[in-house]
């Protein structure tokens, strides 16, 4: 037994624990050792579950009023915004909340690959993530689907084709999702069906997310490894988790903001018109956080290659642990690195908005430059950065950083004292 394991004192409480450790496990959650030189970009995985919670709630609320049915769906959303107690804020929370979801994953993501927390040993915690991270992309779609308005029903059409380019079990994998020949009243239950069942599966996923990281520990800024507990590390209660509480408290601000004075802003007006298969919106378009794969989708000539470029550009993420090839971790000590991570934010966000463009003209072409960028920083950049950088020395410990010292401080006096 460890000198932090939690000892209930009461005999129910010996009694329980003995049987269903869940006691020992929350105090393990409050003691739990963690580098103190974590920033706020750290807070993050916490307001991803807030984020998925309220996904969750808000969902199950909504799916009580809600009917899966073409011919009554956008009825019955019309019904939850002006008939249902509070009804229009429970939506607005929802639809906003996928957003926010989206806003706080794209931060957690973008950090992971800042500062190294995809190396080893923390591979499988990389890994997870990014499975969770398409299994939210396929609850969005699906749920985009729901409220059966014009670009709702157009985007179902869109992307479910493309399981078409796939040679011989293609076409059969379209009927199956459409419960037919075409998007129709079949689709609309499955697509309700999975997009309810879905989220349960996302926040079984984040329990082994969370657990598998609590194995090796947190990675931190600095990129070095910490001995647990030590000077280097302080518990997580109360100092990380009132930070994570006050960065919580300021997404909430932003939150707030869009679901209550610009509740439809990142939505797309065409959704507000009822699905008609006889009337074709001019420009199809997903949400905003789908936007840089489907720039990518289109900015391939042919179909079936588009659609292997798309899922290559997801998946080649969970390859990331060894394509990077540096054995340093944190992009603070590897200056080349940085510039060309900075290169790649640029890049997704060009594909984010030549996304929501048409597929013509300049933007194509721009969508094509990009998306080749894409692929040449994480299979040609990143492997050859690992041999030919000259990375800045790593300090001893993360304290030095932490009081203002020199990174190199401790190996200098270190050096000097053998002399």
């Amino acid at each position: 037994m460890s000198d932090h394991e939690y000892v209930p004192k009461s005999k129910f409480g010996k009694w329980f624990n003995d049987r269903l450790p869940l006691l020992t496990l929350a105090s393990h959650l409050t003691d739990y050792p963690t580098p103190k030189n974590l920033n706020y970009w750290w807070t993050f995985g916490g307001i991803l579950t807030f984020c998925l919670i309220t996904q969750i709630v808000t969902g199950l609320t909504l799916a009580m009023h809600y009917i899966a049915h073409a011919d009554l769906a956008f009825e019955s959303v019309e019904h939850i915004m002006r008939d249902v107690n509070y009804g229009w804020l429970i939506r607005y929370i929802h639809a906003n909340g996928s957003s926010m979801f989206f806003l706080a994953v794209y931060i957690h993501i973008f950090r992971s690959l800042f500062y190294g927390s995809y190396k080893s040993p923390r591979e499988i915690i990389w890994i997870i993530g990014i499975i969770i991270y398409l299994l939210m992309m396929a609850a969005a779609f699906m749920g985009y689907v729901l409220p059966w308005g014009q670009m709702s029903f157009w985007g179902a059409t869109v992307i479910t084709n493309l399981f078409s380019a796939i040679p011989f079990i293609g076409e059969g994998i379209v009927n199956w999702l459409w419960g037919g020949y075409s998007v129709d009243n079949p689709t609309l239950t499955r697509f309700f069906t999975l997009h309810y069942l879905l989220p349960f599966l996302i926040l079984g996923l984040v329990v082994l997310h969370i657990w598998a990281l609590h194995i090796p520990g947190n990675n931190n800024p600095v990129g070095i490894d910490v001995k647990k507990p030590s000077k280097d590390t302080v518990p997580f209660h109360p100092y990380i988790v009132i930070k994570d509480v006050f960065a919580l408290l300021m997404f909430m601000i932003v939150f707030a903001f869009f679901v209550f004075y610009s509740p439809n802003i990142l939505g797309h007006a065409d959704n507000y018109i009822e699905a008609n298969p006889m009337v074709t919106p001019v420009h199809i378009v997903p949400e905003w956080y789908l936007l840089p794969f489907y720039a990518i989708l289109r900015s391939v000539p042919d179909k079936l290659m588009g659609v292997i470029a798309m899922l290559s550009a997801i998946l080649i993420l969970a390859a990331l642990p060894w394509l990077d090839t540096s054995k340093i971790r944190s992009a603070v000590f590897r200056p080349l690195y940085k510039q060309f991570y900075w290169i790649l934010v640029v890049d997704v966000l060009i594909l984010g908005y030549v996304g929501a463009m048409p597929a013509e003209g300049l933007y194509l072409l721009i969508a094509r430059v990009a998306t080749a960028y894409y692929f040449i920083h994480f299979l040609i950049i990143l492997p050859v950065l690992g041999f030919k950088e000259k990375t800045i020395p790593l300090p001893l410990s993360i304290t030095e950083p932490v009081l203002g010292g020199a990174p190199i401080a401790s190996a200098v006096k270190k050096k000097e004292s053998l002399n």
